[in-house]
């Protein structure tokens, strides 16, 4: 959902426009369900962590939670193979929902469905589920074996869901789609097409929920939806099974163009649609703290967008936080990195705008006296579960690592005497330690929250 999006440099993470100035109020919210996205493909709470956090998504003006579970869902059987080594428990799942309902935060699950199936086709055994041999993130939709395997994954899912209105069945970014020999194939009889391959598998795996679960309506991402012309939607069954979720996580989303879209889809058949936007997980692959005027930005644009159409058009929206862009990329911001962007955007969802008074609002939710990047260096950084993790963060992101840096890329004894190569093998010359060791404690000294972070780079490697 991400791949596409700009990189934000580390130096935008300030609110550096007063976007409390000429902010229009509207008081009452166009986006009736508001759902934050958790994305547990990297580094999922604990049970306990959701328990403190709930309370505040709802506070901040939250409804529902969209739950992408990947491989932290307890499958079993001949599904087994897809659960993470630390994947949540039954019980833990259904602690989770019970958590939520207390907090009034309707549960939507997503799973996983055609494109981004890289923790299921990673595996030896289903790699021949792939649509292109070489790549695991599509699923090759020509084989019955394909849609058991989904209709499998969803029925384990629902399960533990009795009673969704919604599931998410994912359908983005379906990569390399019509590249596998099979689809190669196919395509070559007349009249087939790339739009046709994917709207006919989505029409499948949506009458698969609707068969085995019939009070459940899918969603789907609509990327793939987007170039398809309105005729040939309209003469699928894809508009009468599910109901589209648009996303652009853009600071600079085209409202018009988004307005457009949606009268598309809805002149196509799509009874209701679904905004989704981003407040992290958006910016950057290996973004570290969350630009939060880029999100708010992207907000404010959305409210534009739902001002703009009907007001029956839109069924709510959701908030995504990715956490990876995919199965195997590295981390971006960790979810309490992201909660101050959340309650900016929630909040701005909520009243409208950004006024002072919502920014006020905004800082007493989260306990702190500023928004601003810097201030999350120090105590000011917070009272919201998981402040600490923020404020550490930030330490390492705007100061320790230029610090570390500089110490290791320029310092002259460090560059001579402790380089990579003598750090593997873990020998220096003992006068050296006399040059290097003080700035080590100098760092540890300064920045007390990150002596393990300095302890790790620069100490124990060497066994000084």
């Amino acid at each position: 959902m991400c791949l596409m999006q700009e990189e934000v440099s580390r130096q935008e993470v300030f609110l550096s426009h007063d976007f409390t100035k000429n902010s229009t109020m509207s008081g009452c919210s166009p986006f009736k369900m508001r759902l934050v996205h958790l994305d547990l493909k990297g580094a999922p709470p604990r049970v306990c962590y959701l328990s403190e956090i709930f309370p505040l998504f709802r506070a901040l003006g939250a409804n529902g939670l969209l739950i992408e579970y990947e491989d932290m869902f307890p499958y079993e059987g001949h599904l087994r193979l897809l659960r993470a080594k630390h994947a949540y428990s039954p019980s833990e799942i259904k602690e989770i929902l019970h958590l939520a309902t207390l907090n009034e935060l309707e549960v939507i699950p997503l799973v996983q469905t055609f494109g981004h199936m890289e923790f299921v086709l990673k595996h030896e055994a289903l790699a021949h589920l792939r649509e292109v041999a070489l790549f695991p993130n599509t699923l090759n939709p020509h084989k019955a074996e394909s849609l058991a395997l989904v209709g499998a994954m969803i029925d384990q899912v629902m399960a533990l869901h009795p009673g969704a209105r919604w599931l998410h069945i994912g359908c983005d970014e379906v990569y390399y789609l019509g590249e596998g020999e099979d689809s190669r194939q196919w395509l070559q009889q007349e009249p087939n097409t790339r739009a046709e391959l994917c709207l006919s598998y989505m029409e499948a795996v949506a009458s698969h929920v609707q068969a085995r679960h019939p009070t459940t309506t899918p969603l789907v991402w609509d990327d793939m939806l987007r170039d398809i012309p309105e005729d040939q939607l309209s003469a699928s069954r894809v508009p009468q099974l599910v109901e589209p979720v648009l996303w652009d996580y853009g600071a600079d989303l085209d409202v018009h163009s988004k307005a457009l879209l949606m009268e598309k889809y809805r002149k196509s058949g799509f009874s209701w649609l679904w905004a989704a936007s981003a407040f992290k997980g958006a910016t950057g692959a290996s973004q570290a703290l969350t630009p939060i005027e880029h999100h708010l930005r992207n907000h404010m644009q959305w409210l534009q967008v739902a001002g703009s159409v009907p007001a029956d058009t839109l069924q709510g929206i959701v908030l995504t936080g990715w956490q990876r862009y995919d199965h195997f990329s590295v981390l971006c911001e960790l979810l309490p990195v992201g909660i101050p962007s959340l309650a900016v955007c929630l909040q701005v969802l909520l009243h409208g705008g950004f006024a002072e008074n919502v920014k006020a609002r905004v800082e007493n939710f989260l306990g702190t006296s500023s928004l601003e990047a810097t201030d999350f260096r120090s105590e000011r950084a917070g009272s919201f579960p998981g402040s600490d993790i923020l404020n550490l963060i930030t330490q390492v992101s705007l100061h320790l690592c230029s610090s570390v840096d500089a110490l290791l890329e320029r310092d002259r004894y460090v560059t001579g005497w402790f380089s990579p190569y003598h750090r593997r093998r873990k020998f220096i010359h003992p006068v050296m330690i006399q040059h290097i060791q003080p700035q080590a404690h100098r760092f540890m000294h300064q920045e007390k929250p990150c002596q393990p972070v300095v302890k790790c780079l620069l100490v124990s490697e060497a066994k000084l």
